[in-house]
């Protein structure tokens, strides 16, 4: 569900008038979170992977930091009641697809059903599943590979393209006390570095915390 966010009374009325016509609308952030609670915990046996409760988390972030839920529409702006995951999915055959993730608040039912949903796409083939009439997402990659310092996406034209994108890097750094850098991209008309460094404060606190 959504609702309108009414302009008229949105103290960043003139920073969404700003920004909304810029060619290039979105920044973006790279920092690094602790993980190494995280991975401890991860670790043990019969708990969910690290991916999965890295992706809960984020989204936990998310859906608390009211900013990551507004959406461009082209008569102006409205907020979802909650957003999901999207992300790349490595296949076995070394290709990538796209996974879709339902946020759930309760950690076990959104581990139960995103390990069922990731076993799948790593099995599929074929043309990606993509979604483009959804934007109560937030797009996800990862690259577990590298321990990236800045990230820069591949972007289509479109006016009201507002979906943030957050990518997972390699985790890297002594045991217990593990890094893993996280880049952001979010629409200037719609948030500014404040309402990110929130984002990420979130997410670190759920990160120390887990379970």
């Amino acid at each position: 569900m959504t609702k309108p966010l009414h302009l008229e009374q949105w103290e960043r009325r003139s920073h969404f008038e700003f920004f909304r016509g810029y060619e290039q609308p979105f920044f973006g952030i790279c920092s690094q979170v602790d993980v190494g609670n995280l991975l401890e915990r991860t670790r043990l046996p019969g708990e969910p992977s690290f991916f999965v409760a890295s992706l809960f988390l984020c989204l936990k972030a998310a859906n608390e930091t009211e900013e990551f839920r507004y959406r461009l529409r082209a008569d102006g702006v409205v907020v979802h009641d909650v957003i999901h995951g999207g992300s790349t999915v490595l296949r076995d055959d070394e290709t990538f697809g796209f996974a879709y993730f339902d946020y759930d608040p309760d950690f076990a039912r959104f581990a139960d059903q995103s390990e069922a949903v990731l076993e799948k796409a790593r099995r599929d083939t074929g043309p990606l599943n993509e979604r483009p009439e959804r934007d109560d997402l937030i797009h996800f990659s990862v690259i577990p590979w590298l321990a990236f310092t800045s990230f820069a996406h591949a972007r289509k034209r479109n006016p009201t393209d507002s979906v943030p994108k957050i990518v997972f890097g390699k985790y890297h750094g002594e045991k217990g006390a593990e890094k893993m850098p996280v880049s952001v991209e979010v629409h200037h008309a719609l948030m500014d570095g404040l309402h990110l460094s929130r984002f990420f404060d979130r997410f670190q606190t759920g990160l120390n915390a887990f379970p």
